[in-house]
């Protein structure tokens, strides 16, 4: 009786066991919930082909397009003048910018005309007596130098037995000496060749000047060129006298300004060609750093679009019956934040803005692009 009741609750145990291992199997099969599925949002364009600019941005620092730098070619000491020479310090064109002392130069050169004229006056009786035709010419010279002017031109030989008698006494050679020491007593009074301003002083009155010493630099501010240098692929697209748009790096002035020269060659080492705008406007400075955009050339059917919409592959995303797909482009140019491209058709639909984790046949919604 003992063994029955035992058996009996064996197996009532094992069929416990066999019913719990059931429930615990039936209870890790349950179906897992279904996540809803989510459709990105997209904002879209239609594409329409039109003529697109394309437009060179380029930049640079504007330099006078007229500018001296001032060398000393005589020795001596600084003489003040009306004008200070300092920075800053505007001079209108002929006026002296400055002058250097020349009194013991100045002596030698009178000396040397004195000369000239002793030599002259000495032939004169020869001249009456063996060439009276060309005896008058030769008085008028006499009677018309001045040593305190410019030496005057010697009088036009008439024959070679005059040409052989004049050079003969030495006046021809003295008359050349006479105007040597003339040219370089001008030297010792420097001019300027323009109305401008002094950009750069590296002397002051009473100062000793050297022979070839840099004395300073002299620009004209009312005309600027900026140089830019353009890629060789627009080297036959830029004309000279084309109009320019530049700005400076805040954007709040706009000039106006023209190509005024390209380069004939192109620089081997960058393989860009240099361009130079000419500029005018009295708000400017020289050194002013600049930015340009250059009117390269019109592509017809053609888009732009942000570079970033566009794949390493030239392809771009498209909506098609609210799946993105990729169709084939032709890209013809790159700025730096846009790119122009062919080969669209119209009415295509594109991404206006990236999508992240974008690939073909991933359903979107369009946005309203209103």
């Amino acid at each position: 009786m003992r063994k029955l009741i035992l058996a009996g609750l064996g197996i009532l145990l094992i069929a416990a066991s066999i019913y719990g291992a059931k429930k615990i199997i039936d209870s890790k099969n349950k179906p897992k919930p279904v996540q809803e599925k989510v459709v990105k949002t997209v904002l879209t364009d239609t594409v329409k082909n039109t003529t697109v600019k394309i437009v060179v941005p380029a930049n640079g620092n504007l330099m006078a397009k007229q500018r001296v730098e001032l060398y000393s070619e005589v020795q001596g000491i600084f003489k003040s003048g009306n004008k200070l020479f300092k920075p800053g310090q505007k001079y209108n064109r002929g006026e002296a910018l400055i002058r250097i002392d020349a009194s013991e130069y100045y002596a030698s050169v009178q000396a040397a005309k004195s000369n000239l004229y002793n030599s002259i006056a000495a032939i004169m009786p020869d001249l009456r007596l063996d060439f009276p035709d060309v005896f008058s010419k030769w008085q008028t010279y006499l009677s018309g130098f001045d040593l305190s002017k410019t030496t005057p031109k010697l009088p036009e030989m008439s024959s070679d037995k005059e040409n052989y008698f004049i050079t003969g006494r030495g006046i021809v050679s003295s008359y050349y000496n006479v105007k040597n020491l003339e040219q370089r007593l001008s030297k010792y009074n420097i001019t300027a060749p323009f109305s401008g301003i002094l950009t750069e002083a590296l002397v002051t009155e009473g100062s000793l000047i050297r022979s070839g010493q840099k004395l300073g630099e002299f620009i004209n501010p009312s005309v600027y060129e900026m140089e830019v240098a353009i890629s060789k692929t627009y080297a036959t697209l830029l004309e000279v006298g084309e109009a320019v748009q530049l700005n400076n790096l805040d954007h709040t002035e706009t000039f106006k300004g023209k190509v005024s020269r390209v380069n004939g060659s192109i620089d081997a080492t960058t393989q860009t060609i240099t361009a130079y705008i000419e500029v005018k406007d009295d708000s400017l400075k020289e050194g002013m750093y600049l930015e340009a955009n250059l009117d390269a050339k019109e592509e017809p059917n053609a888009i732009e679009i942000d570079r970033n919409l566009l794949l390493e592959s030239n392809q771009i995303f498209i909506v098609k019956d609210d799946i993105l797909d990729v169709v084939d482009v032709k890209p013809v140019y790159f700025s730096d934040a846009k790119v122009v491209l062919k080969n669209v058709p119209n009415g295509t639909i594109i991404l206006k803005k990236p999508v992240p984790g974008a690939y073909v046949g991933m359903q979107v919604k369009a946005a309203d692009n209103s």
